[in-house]
């Protein structure tokens, strides 16, 4: 196989060019430039309500609720007339110069609602004009009292509204306005008369807070839509290392019968005198059936067991051993008591492994997370199947002995051999400050009983 990459040759004499660090942050720090304060800085982006259950929209009645998802947008109007305020209070003469420079003021802070970089541009642009019409009168350069007010809003509303390196840019583009400004309009020594370090100072404070606090406000949604990740991704491992312990301890009930089925289909042509050809070889076929699943049944359940898992020597429990289990959780500490209702048969294999498991892992989680409470345990045999009931009572007062938290994965493991079953659960606390389980395990009337011939 041929390479028919093709690659330019660098002509002899003139080695690649290659960008340095520092040049490849400038070019970096410009393209940002670009695209927070330049590339649409114009587009309508309108400041949307607060999300239910925010600061302004968590308490109070419905209508507060509904009026406090406004709230931003109240706030930024209050600063919009502060500023036309300060702006009419400063400069106010009677004339038409005074009411404009009260609107120059308040406009680029409303403009934010809309459209947020473009509010800075016209912030710096109305103050320009606003500089004009006062005539660079001493005392106001490079910001009069007005524009002051309304560009350190401007400057705030659009750092909360956009990301933390856009409030540095603004802050290195108002120094800069500010100096070019001072020296067109203001003392030629940025002495006294200018009020450009105060502005700084407070933009400063004021975008360094907002910065920080987006920051903070990015690093907890990072962290909680990583925690929903992980406790998704844990509740998927639980539930997969459930269905693989139900495949293992299941395979040896499986086993069992298939094993059964394919000597009995062996043995089964002996005890007819003179069989057809036609049922022998019929037999024939069932036994192959059966030993080859039961091959293919080994190799899944290869592939799905733990390097470290060992096959257990004594057989799968079943409710005949449940006397064992609750002597067991007795020594422990649980007061534990039994109720067997209608007539006791034999089940099938897999629902009376099934049926243990639920019971057990009831009584495990009483013992964890309702240490020295007492539970019950109540198992109806009816026509169309298996009941069973689990019931623990309240905790006692709290003492020596505390609940332990656990990790939440028995419900899981008991639904999963429910849903297995097609059966039926409910899980839930009681009334008297307990918890129940409930489950009821069909099996069909006709279902063979294991040792008939």
């Amino acid at each position: 196989m041929t390479d028919t990459t093709h690659t330019q040759p660098i002509p002899p004499g003139r080695p690649a060019r290659q960008r340095s660090p520092e040049f490849r942050f400038a070019a970096d720090a410009l393209g940002g430039l670009r695209q927070d304060l330049f590339h649409d800085a114009f587009a309508y982006r309108p400041l949307p309500p607060t999300e239910p259950g925010g600061r302004f929209t968590r308490r109070g009645s419905e209508r507060l609720r509904e009026y406090g998802a406004w709230a931003p947008h109240a706030v930024v109007v209050v600063l919009a007339g502060l500023s036309v305020f300060v702006a009419l209070v400063s400069t106010y003469t009677g004339g038409l110069s005074g009411l404009l420079c009260g609107l120059l003021a308040g406009a680029p802070v409303l403009l934010t609602l809309v459209r947020p970089a473009g509010a800075f541009w016209a912030s710096l642009a109305a103050n320009t004009v606003a500089l004009v019409l006062a005539g660079g009168s001493s005392g106001e350069s490079p910001f009069p009292p007005g524009g002051f007010v309304g560009h350190l809003a401007v400057l705030t509303v659009v750092a909360a509204r956009t990301r933390p390196r856009t409030a540095a840019w603004m802050w290195l583009l108002t120094a800069a306005y500010g100096v070019l400004a001072d020296g067109l309009f203001g003392p030629s020594d940025f002495g006294y008369g200018s009020d450009l370090g105060p502005l700084l100072f407070f933009a400063g404070v004021f975008l360094l807070t907002v910065a920080i606090r987006q920051t903070l406000r990015q690093a907890r949604r990072e962290v909680s839509v990583h925690q929903t990740v992980t406790a998704h991704e844990r509740s998927r491992r639980t539930l997969l290392e459930e269905r693989t312990t139900i495949a293992r301890e299941l395979h040896d009930v499986v086993a069992h019968h298939m094993s059964v089925v394919a000597i009995q289909a062996e043995a089964a042509p002996y005890r007819v005198e003179n069989p057809p050809p036609e049922l022998e070889k019929a037999f024939a076929t069932i036994r192959e059936n059966a030993v080859a699943a039961l091959t293919e049944l080994r190799r899944v359940l290869g592939v799905v067991r733990a390097q470290d898992y060992e096959a257990p020597d004594a057989p799968q429990p079943t409710l005949a051993d449940l006397d064992a289990l609750l002597a067991n959780v007795r020594d422990a500490g649980l007061d534990v008591t039994k109720t067997v209702t209608g007539a006791v048969r034999e089940l099938p294999q897999g629902v009376e492994l099934s049926a243990y498991r639920i019971v057990q892992e009831a009584l495990s989680n009483t013992l964890r997370h309702a240490p020295g409470a007492d539970a019950k345990v109540e198992i109806g045999y009816v026509l169309g199947g298996l009941g069973l009931r689990v019931v623990n009572g309240a905790p006692p007062a709290p003492g020596l002995i505390k609940p332990s938290p656990g990790a939440g994965h028995g419900i899981t493991g008991m639904r999963e051999r429910v849903s297995m079953l097609n059966g039926e659960m409910t899980a839930s606390p009681t009334a008297e400050g307990g918890y129940e389980v409930a489950v009821f395990l069909p099996v069909p009337a006709a279902a063979p009983i294991e040792g008939e011939a």
